[in-house]
């Protein structure tokens, strides 16, 4: 985060969904707000980057914090510092904590540590007492404190009624229940995605089948719900998941979707032996798995026709213990906040334009969730993300804020870098 004394930036592009990439033009920041470019004085600080562009502050929903209870994985500090290096004023943080965000008290705790932080934290409340998939956890109170979602997060709901409970609850007060379509026994001890790559490597695979029950099932029980539920089908990975969650918003189910970064730039083929890259590298064993090239390229168009609502970092941060294993042993996910947009200029920009990006990184998180969407206008509050398409860099350990270094991309040199981000809290 930058200061918010007068900033002038020259030469500026600003990147508006659905009106496309403007013309190169000046943009005044003043006293944190969006100001008249000719409202320039001397106290003032210019700032000129060649090729720079601008849009109001992504937002990442679904971050794995691990405080309370985790800090050596990532505190509430650290995550700040990487969502900011990465382009988020905002992020919406998983429960999966010790204790877990169950109740009001750490809804406080979280909105509390992070007042100052320099990017707005929303807490998602958990479905379940200490997100075991039993007992349904207080989800009126949490609403009442901050909460701005319920999921169990990385633990998917099996439990049918539990999640059917959440949902006509939560009708009550407009809640939006979240939930990662996983089923654990159809998955069983799977590894990587069920495919040639896993048969060629040995490794147990994780069927699409268990994907698309829970999605099947959960859809279901959002029409039995009634018109009033809210289900938000969280990181969806497969062709077919794609076809059910388009059929279910024909439908006039209300139903959003997002997918990770890593499952539409990458394909389980990245874990097969090739030509001076390391087989079986963990830090590409990510929950969902890196499905197939169709089912990337089906998550694409997906993205494209607003079938999938947003796109998200997946940011799950693990100690080296957990990653530097043998592959069947090591924890599945990356932390990815520092460099999400890298990933997006490298692998995608070519199929899917900046303003959709925009729109899928930062309006439509804060739609599905219900939240004000920022704007670039006179006299509105600054809150900005600055990033240069063609920069190059280098991702280094001593370069990333996240106290965890699980990336496939360290010591790799990637294109499309965030120069920072304008945000007055």
């Amino acid at each position: 985060m930058v200061s918010l004394s007068n900033i002038l930036f020259k030469n500026i592009r600003l990147v508006l969904p659905g009106k496309g990439i403007s013309e190169p033009q000046d943009l005044l920041i003043k006293d944190g707000l969006i100001a008249k470019a000719e409202a320039v004085d001397a106290s003032t600080q210019v700032i000129d980057l060649p090729n720079a562009h601008v849009s109001i502050g992504w937002m990442d929903v679904g971050v794995y914090v691990g405080e309370p209870g985790f800090e050596h994985r990532e505190n509430l500090e650290s995550v700040a510092k990487a969502a900011q290096q990465g382009g988020f004023t905002a992020i919406a943080s998983m429960p999966n904590t010790h204790p877990a965000i169950h109740s009001k008290s750490e809804v406080a705790f979280i909105q509390n540590r992070t007042a100052r932080s320099g990017v707005q934290f929303f807490p998602i409340g958990a479905i379940s007492h200490d997100c075991s998939g039993k007992d349904l956890a207080e989800l009126y109170d949490m609403h009442a404190a901050g909460a701005v979602a319920f999921s169990d997060g990385a633990n998917a709901v099996q439990d049918a009624g539990l999640l059917l409970r959440a949902l006509q609850y939560s009708t009550a007060f407009n809640g939006l229940i979240i939930n990662h379509p996983h089923h654990k026994n159809i998955a069983g001890g799977g590894q990587m995605h069920e495919g040639v790559v896993s048969t060629s490597l040995g490794l147990k695979g994780i069927p699409s089948l268990s994907e698309h029950l829970m999605v099947q099932r959960d859809l279901s029980l959002l029409e039995y719900a009634g018109p009033e539920a809210r289900l938000h089908l969280h990181l969806i990975s497969t062709a077919k998941s794609v076809e059910m969650v388009r059929a279910a918003k024909a439908a006039g189910l209300r139903v959003t979707a997002s997918v990770a970064i890593a499952n539409l730039c990458l394909t389980d083929e990245a874990l097969a032996m090739e030509e001076g890259a390391s087989p079986f590298d963990t830090h590409l064993k990510v929950m969902p798995p890196l499905r197939s090239r169709s089912d990337a390229d089906a998550l694409i168009a997906g993205v494209l026709d607003g079938t999938i609502d947003m796109i998200c970092s997946n940011h799950t941060p693990w100690d080296a213990e957990s990653k530097n294993l043998e592959y069947p042993y090591a924890e599945f996910g990356m932390t990815a906040l520092e460099t999400t947009y890298s990933f997006y200029q490298m692998y995608l920009s070519d199929r899917l334009p900046l303003d959709r990006w925009v729109d899928a990184v930062a309006v439509q998180p804060r739609k599905v969730l219900g939240l004000p969407v920022p704007e670039i206008n006179t006299g509105h509050k600054a809150e900005l993300t600055i990033f240069v398409p063609d920069a190059e860099w280098t991702c280094t350990s001593s370069q990333l804020a996240s106290l965890s270094k699980n990336t496939p991309l360290l010591n790799k040199s990637l294109k499309g870098k965030v120069w920072g981000v304008i945000h007055h809290q």
